[in-house]
């Protein structure tokens, strides 16, 4: 703890400077007198330079702090178009941490070395990650988007995420067409499935802005996929509500071997999202998730930037074969089907916030005769002041239930409590404490009596 105290006042007063400077607008915009070279004070205005990088993209979240609590991009024109314009932006993120485990499996012995025997942790400095965001506006509310992670705890190389075509707006000007996009969006290529809203506020591998806390959940719902969405928009008495329906490969990749072992994947979701007053609103979605087969089944397994928690609950000292440590992954791999759903709540009054995961999976693996059942349900309260520059966040995130090989129901309990400081917009360090459990795992699962807890400090940068 003392560890933990030190390196965030260290971030604390290494950032003062910066903060100050923020804080201290300019004297003024100054006129220079072509005459005589001279400057008229007199005459100049006041200006502060911004800290924020111009939206000049239509229709597309930005990756600093204006992006916290936005979930599907808007379908409001919020840019005016004045021609082709093309974007970049990137996001890095580092961590100091500080975790200790134990567990209570009794020994397998392999090769004369205890294979439940947990690695020993010690405090330290995680691989720094990073991505690269490549914008476009083709045209009147078209746009294509593009993320690469161009470092990741599963992928040290260059990986390219995603890349998709986006249309809100008719590329003919037929009278029908364009009557239709106003209420339609399209969403075509190879993207993150909007399967609930928690990938909305999760850490996306480089950036790390949008969660409150340092972890991702437990059961981690995030696939980037192959197919499309279309989208229909309410109006009027209904602005803000929406249906989505989709469907895709069901894969992280496109594949067109094993084809008798592969089926799509159908996505669907319908939420309302509405603001009753300036300090007050309210968001309810519930989304679901359908494939009968796949090669390899990704939709709790598809993060390829890896778990914040290094190296916990496990015997490898191989970062990346276990990059997912801390998280349950119970479908992975050949599936004979996946069927999930989730809920979330989302209510905000002023600064404080409420973010609600109740979910449901129910699927089986290729040489199971048996389908298995998960459940998840995660409760988060998130405090913000100062103009929303400093918070304090809490989470209790639970998963129960049969995973593969294992007789008897498990769980797998973590709490998380931390806090941040934005120090610009584009700046963000936070910090959390984390203790997580392992229940009712076969006394022979390195699981067996699990446990880590500790803290993590983190810095993100993201434009």
């Amino acid at each position: 703890m003392r560890t933990f105290l030190t390196l965030t006042l260290g971030i604390a007063l290494t950032a003062a400077p910066l903060a100050a400077q923020q804080s201290v607008a300019t004297s003024g915009s100054v006129t220079r007198d072509s005459a005589n070279g001279t400057v008229d004070s007199a005459t100049a205005t006041a200006a502060k330079p911004s800290n924020l990088p111009p939206i000049q993209i239509g229709r597309l979240r930005a990756n600093d702090k204006r992006g916290i609590n936005v979930f599907e991009a808007p379908k409001e024109a919020d840019v005016p178009f004045t021609g082709f314009r093309l974007g970049f932006g990137a996001a890095f993120t580092q961590q100091f941490q500080g975790l200790g485990q134990s567990n209570t499996a009794a020994p397998n012995v392999v090769n004369g070395a205890n294979a439940n025997q947990l690695v020993t942790l010690g405090h330290g400095f995680n691989n720094a990650v990073a991505n690269a965001y490549l914008n476009a506006q083709l045209a009147k509310g078209i746009r294509v988007s593009m993320t690469a992670y161009l470092s990741a705890r599963h992928h040290n190389e260059t990986w390219v995420k995603d890349g998709y075509l986006q249309v809100d707006d008719s590329p003919i000007d037929f009278q029908p067409l364009n009557t239709l996009m106003q209420y339609v969006t399209i969403k075509a290529g190879h993207f993150e499935i909007n399967y609930g809203d928690a990938h909305f506020r999760r850490t996306d591998n480089g950036n790390a802005l949008f969660n409150p806390l340092v972890g991702n959940y437990i059961l981690d719902a995030f696939a980037p996929q192959v197919g499309g969405e279309v989208y229909l928009h309410g109006a009027g008495a209904l602005k803000g509500a929406f249906v989505m329906g989709g469907v895709t490969n069901g894969e992280e990749k496109g594949m067109v071997q094993k084809a008798a072992q592969r089926s799509p994947a159908f996505i669907g979701k319908v939420g309302i999202d509405h603001a009753f007053t300036t300090d007050v609103r309210a968001r309810l979605t519930g989304s679901w998730y359908a494939q009968s087969k796949a090669a390899n089944q990704v939709l709790f397994s598809g993060d390829r930037g890896g778990s914040r928690y290094y190296s916990v609950i496990t015997n490898s000292t191989d970062e990346t074969a276990t990059a997912w440590t801390g998280m349950v992954q119970p479908f992975s791999g050949p599936s004979a089907g996946l069927h999930s759903a989730v809920l979330n709540p989302f209510l905000k009054y002023k600064g404080l916030e409420y973010f609600g995961n109740f979910e449901r999976a129910k699927g089986k693996g290729a040489s199971e005769t048996a389908t298995r059942t998960i459940t998840q349900i995660v409760n988060e309260l998130t405090l913000r002041g100062l103009g929303d520059d400093v918070y304090l966040s809490g989470r209790y995130n639970t998963v129960s239930g049969q995973l593969a090989g294992i007789a008897n129901d498990v769980d797998v309990k973590r709490y998380q409590v931390g806090g941040g400081w934005f120090i610009t917009p584009t700046v963000l360090v936070k910090g959390e404490w984390v203790d997580q459990k392992y229940v009712d795992f076969p006394v022979k699962d390195i699981r067996n009596g699990a446990r880590f807890k500790g803290f993590v400090v983190e810095g993100t940068v993201a434009f």
